[in-house]
């Protein structure tokens, strides 16, 4: 494609001068580079893109789209010979959006896409979309923090949402397999940094907003700010379904020309819900006046099933055959898994990482629990990340549980111990009486299981889905649900 036509389809602008080189590749990473390829030199949060320019050069980029034109590079020649053409930005990071999407063909305008935001609920709503459209019959792509799937075939992640290039690339192979819906977490960080800018939503969804990654937005402002902007630019041809419960759904609507769409539990909205039974098993709840039992429990599980089934009637479907559909559907991996001890107690694992999150699953664990059983909470807190919340995670979960244990989470480039310190600093003395700091996690599992007796329910929280850990840059194997599972089979074989 010659670079005259992929700024032209990208709605970026002409090429300046004569030169319209053909282009063979785009990228954001100067070490991808190969002859013939478009750079964009974006600002990321760690590094400059424009520090590469040279490099991209030296390696055969034949055109460059930058914010400015960086000196190393303006009498650099490729290796095609000729001098690169330089199209200036005032916004790489925007222009790499519309780019990736005009590289891949726009696979956003070929399918269905509706995106989901907010602080918890996004893997969960996601995944239950590309699971019930799958069932109602459709070729369905998903874009989440747990996997990406391509109708079945799923693909690892290590991102809540990739960036513009990775996006549009498997929105590609999407819509090339015949995929006629995509559904996608959000992320603030994704909206901030523009990854999925030149993107065509068909619909929003915003589930809630509590404190999470203020290391990055730094207030709560900003980050409410940064999800506003999502529905702020979706066309009128959209729909915006936010959750009437939450403080910050009705701010989302504000500015928003899509339609606008509501989900409660305890209000009037377009989609009302209300439980009527819940237990461990499961929990049966009134859906604008349908009765549907589902293998959920917790109310915010509720909200995120009225959430699916909202979107899916705003998409076009009909409630009955979407109810049907929807009680057959199981939770996430890692969201509220439940396993059972052979000694008559039950362990939850969770992702639960934020003091919202962990107050929703110990409220649920209340709901449904036994008389006479206890809660003990295995918790940590993720380093190099909002420090702020670690006192207020301890708080919550020292509240409503008997017995915690406060343990190490994904230290990262942290001393486990420090964060715990920093957790255990929410802790009065009375609390301080019945929690445990144990920095080995799966020894913290274990100690939780020795501890629990029949009728009791272990919370097991922060990972959920993840199978690693991260310490000083190395990512180790570890998963909860496969050390629970371990340490129950121990007790049966003794």
């Amino acid at each position: 494609m010659k670079l005259s036509e992929l700024l032209n389809i990208a709605k970026l602008g002409e090429i300046p001068g004569e030169n319209d080189p053909e282009i063979t590749g785009v990228y954001a990473d100067s070490r991808q580079v190969m002859p013939g390829s478009l750079f964009v030199a974006v600002k990321g949060t760690l590094t400059d893109g424009h520090h590469y320019i040279g490099k991209a050069v030296e390696r055969g980029a034949v055109a460059v789209v930058c914010e400015h034109v960086v000196d190393i590079a303006v009498d650099g020649a490729s290796l095609a010979g000729t001098p690169p053409v330089f199209f200036t930005s005032p916004d790489s990071a925007e222009a790499l959006g519309r780019i990736a999407s005009a590289w891949y063909g726009e696979p956003s305008t070929r399918m269905t896409v509706v995106g989901v935001t907010g602080t918890n609920g996004k893997t969960t709503i996601a995944t239950l979309l590309y699971n019930l459209f799958r069932k109602l019959g459709y070729k369905v792509g998903l874009l989440s923090t747990v996997c990406n799937c391509i109708d079945g075939k799923v693909i690892p992640t290590e991102h809540t949402t990739p960036d513009s290039l990775t996006i549009n690339q498997l929105m590609s192979r999407m819509a090339d397999a015949g995929c006629a819906y995509v559904f996608m977490e959000v992320s603030s960080h994704a909206i901030d940094q523009k990854r999925i800018s030149g993107l065509n939503f068909d619909g929003g969804i915003f589930t809630n907003l509590t404190r999470d990654h203020l290391d990055y937005h730094k207030t709560v402002d900003n980050y409410l700010k940064t999800k506003k902007r999502f529905f702020d630019d979706l066309p009128a041809s959209a729909f915006a379904l936010t959750n009437a419960d939450d403080k910050s759904g009705a701010v989302m609507l504000q500015n928003t020309a899509a339609r606008k769409l509501t989900y409660s539990l305890r209000t009037m909205a377009d989609f009302k819900g209300k439980i009527i039974e819940s237990h461990f098993e499961g929990m049966e709840i009134d859906m604008n006046g349908y009765d549907v039992y589902t293998h959920f429990i917790g109310r915010f599980n509720a909200s995120n099933l009225l959430a699916v089934y909202g979107a899916a009637v705003a998409l076009g479907g009909e409630p009955e055959e979407i109810l049907t559909a929807l009680s057959t559907l199981h939770p996430v991996s890692g969201r509220f898994e439940t396993i059972r001890s052979p000694e008559g107690f039950t362990a939850v694992v969770d992702y639960a990482h934020t003091p919202d999150a962990l107050a929703n699953v110990l409220n649920t664990i209340h709901e449904v629990l036994d008389g006479g059983g206890r809660v003990i909470t295995v918790v940590g807190a993720g380093g190099n990340r909002d420090k702020g919340k670690r006192p207020l995670m301890a708080q919550e979960a020292v509240r409503q549980s008997d017995q915690l244990i406060l343990t190490s989470d994904n230290p990262r480039f942290e001393e486990p111990d420090a964060i715990i310190n920093d957790m255990a600093a929410g802790l009065s003395v009375s609390d301080k009486d019945r929690t445990l700091c144990i920095t080995d996690r799966r020894q913290a599992i274990k100690t939780a299981v020795a501890l629990a007796r029949k009728g009791d329910v272990i919370l097991i929280a922060g990972k959920g889905h993840e199978d690693y850990q991260e310490i000083k840059g190395v990512k180790h194997h570890f998963d909860d649900k496969e050390i629970v599972r371990e340490i129950f089979n121990t007790q049966i074989n003794n």
